[in-house]
């Protein structure tokens, strides 16, 4: 029997933080919207994909499932993707930008003491204070990230603490020098009188779709479905930044002039290739003496590309909400294979 065979696929999700209810928003705006009798279930169904059986799990435990073999897909933050599977070629990441989830991982240092005077790394690295009998004590939960940091840049002399949460609490009790942590807002490590430093920014993490080779290589289920899921987010984050425009105009003429003419409009997407007849009520009689063209615009050009068409005398505009994009081939997805050999 192949790996997996004759089970559900299992999709991993964060199970603790504000990261589940975005996780759960985004697959129910994908048209997934997962099932669970209550917040305390570990385990809950997608209805439109029956096959599949979502977990929920911490982020390291969500890695090493993947690892393991005891899941198919997941839903985590690129930081444990860094922490808890570097370098295994069996993780792949699918989606690297779910568009929320937003932190880094950052070394802090207390504004007070002997650090002071102390804004980089490079500065912090060059304290005589650092020696093999008294190393630079380094508190954090992502130990594996903090050691290849260290030795990267060019902190000889440290010794890494591992712990889980609070560590703002360490230095100031003596038990650490400095801490290396997740910073989303910074409110935290102020708030306790700590500083970021320049060159302490280990990297920037949001969270991304990751699945198992072996999984996608030996299940068809499991390829078609972690397609699917792929071309849902990438059809519905491509739509929520767009709004969808129709343009009418006095003629099919006009209404293309319209959008090939205008500054603000090159390179935008109107789908539609002919314009289609506008039917409105005039005098008590049906008329169809306009034409219109229905396209994307992005959000951040929305109003100066809607006054430019509706500069055309005669024009209207209207604005919708995206909800998803689909290209004509879902290109994302075969490149994906063909850069893994799947």
């Amino acid at each position: 029997m192949q790996d997996g065979e004759g089970r559900k696929i299992r999709l991993g999700v964060l199970s603790k933080g504000c990261m589940v209810e975005d996780t759960l928003g985004l697959l129910k705006d994908c048209g997934l919207p997962v099932t669970r009798d209550n917040d305390r279930q570990y385990s809950a169904e997608i209805p439109q994909l029956p096959n599949v059986e979502v977990c929920f799990h911490r982020p390291k435990e969500i890695v090493t499932l993947l690892v393991s073999g005891h899941l198919d897909v997941g839903i985590v933050s690129s930081y444990a993707v860094s922490e808890y599977g570097p370098g295994d070629d069996d993780l792949i990441t699918v989606h690297n930008a779910l568009g929320y989830g937003h932190c880094h991982l950052s070394l802090a240092i207390p504004k007070n003491g002997i650090f002071e005077r102390i804004n980089s790394v490079k500065e912090l690295a060059q304290m005589p204070h650092w020696t093999e009998e008294n190393p630079l004590r380094v508190v954090t939960g992502l130990p594996n990230l903090g050691r290849k940091f260290m030795k990267e840049n060019g902190l000889k002399h440290v010794s890494i603490l591992t712990a889980d949460g609070a560590l703002e609490g360490f230095p100031q009790r003596g038990g650490a020098d400095v801490i290396l942590d997740i910073v989303c807002s910074g409110t935290t490590l102020r708030a306790n009188n700590f500083k970021e430093i320049e060159g302490g920014t280990v990297l920037v993490s949001q969270v991304v779709l990751v699945a198992r080779r072996k999984s996608l290589m030996q299940r068809e289920d499991v390829r078609d479905t972690t397609q699917q899921i792929f071309e849902r987010v990438e059809a519905h984050l491509k739509a929520v930044c767009q709004f969808t425009v129709t343009a009418n105009g006095r003629s099919a003429k006009e209404v293309a002039k319209q959008v090939c003419n205008q500054p603000s409009l090159s390179g935008l997407q109107f789908p539609i290739p002919n314009p289609y007849l506008v039917l409105c009520k005039r005098n008590g009689e049906v008329v169809g003496d306009h034409n219109a063209m229905v396209g994307c615009i992005p959000k951040t050009k929305f109003y100066s590309s809607v006054q430019q068409l509706k500069a055309d005398r005669g024009s209207r505009v209207l604005v919708s909400p995206s909800t998803y994009i689909f290209n004509e081939e879902a290109l994302g997805w075969q490149q994906l294979l063909s850069k893994f050999g799947l």
